[in-house]
């Protein structure tokens, strides 16, 4: 598919996609994105579900947070959209953040996707990361070449070249903003997870090096009613590289969660 830019809905400093009718299944992206990296769920499963893809504060064309910013910061800005009862998921960042609404918020969280998070990273990949988040100065955009090299190898594809294209194009100051939060974070509390009272799905790529299976796995293990699931052949821009096989998951996992 292409991934062009789509309409906008706002609410506040929140704007987000919006497509369909039904129950209401909120898709949030990762650091450096933007809605469109939801662009095939949203066509995919906008025929049975109401579908809102928010642009993460500072991202997109959502209004940045004031600095120092925290994940629930981030999670309170994208609350906003829980006004009935909800399936969220999350991508990378996103998961982080998804986790934290449905801990904060389970009168209308029903159930929660968690893709590609991360869970007590190794001390190599913690240093890694925080590395790169002090290396951003707020004010220019790194080289997005390494980035595009964890996610895609060397392999040309329109999914790279768009993401290229968002990396190249989000707001400097909003992107550090949330990176600094991906870098001091390191997973969701093992209470946190104890204490989920709706349904968990924690969904990864084989191929993942820093978002494994085996967390997946480790998180699922935690909460009452989690789950996981692993996408063989995939790395960590699967939403967008195995779309076909993240939407069938959600399609799955939200009719059960809100029939």
């Amino acid at each position: 598919m292409t991934w062009t830019t789509r309409p906008r809905s706002r609410t506040g400093s929140l704007a987000f996609v919006s497509k369909g009718h039904g129950p209401r299944l909120v898709l949030i992206h990762g650091v450096g994105l933007r809605a469109e990296a939801w662009g095939a769920q949203v066509d995919a499963l906008s025929d049975r579900f109401e579908i809102l893809a928010p642009d993460m504060p500072g991202h997109g064309e959502s209004k940045a947070l004031s600095e120092p910013a925290r994940l629930a910061e981030f999670s309170q800005a994208i609350s906003v959209l829980l006004d009935r009862p909800t399936v969220v998921a999350g991508h990378s960042m996103g998961a982080m953040v998804a986790l934290e609404l449905a801990a904060r918020h389970p009168k209308h969280v029903r159930g929660v996707v968690a893709l590609n998070a991360i869970y007590r990273r190794s001390e190599a990949a913690g240093l890694a990361v925080k590395s790169r988040a002090d290396s951003l100065d707020g004010v220019t955009n790194p080289d997005p070449g390494p980035t595009l090299r964890r996610w895609f190898k060397e392999v040309a594809s329109p999914e790279r070249q768009a993401c290229e294209t968002w990396l190249r194009t989000v707001d400097p100051a909003g992107y550090r903003s949330a990176y600094r939060v991906f870098s001091r974070e390191d997973g969701p509390s093992d209470q946190t997870l104890q204490a989920l009272n709706c349904p968990a799905l924690f969904l990864t790529g084989g191929l993942e090096p820093n978002s494994t299976p085996e967390m997946s796995k480790a998180m699922a293990e935690l909460v009452p009613k989690g789950r996981a699931g692993v996408l063989d052949t995939a790395a960590h821009m699967m939403p967008m590289t195995h779309a076909d096989g993240v939407s069938e998951h959600l399609d799955r996992f939200a009719r059960e969660c809100l029939r």
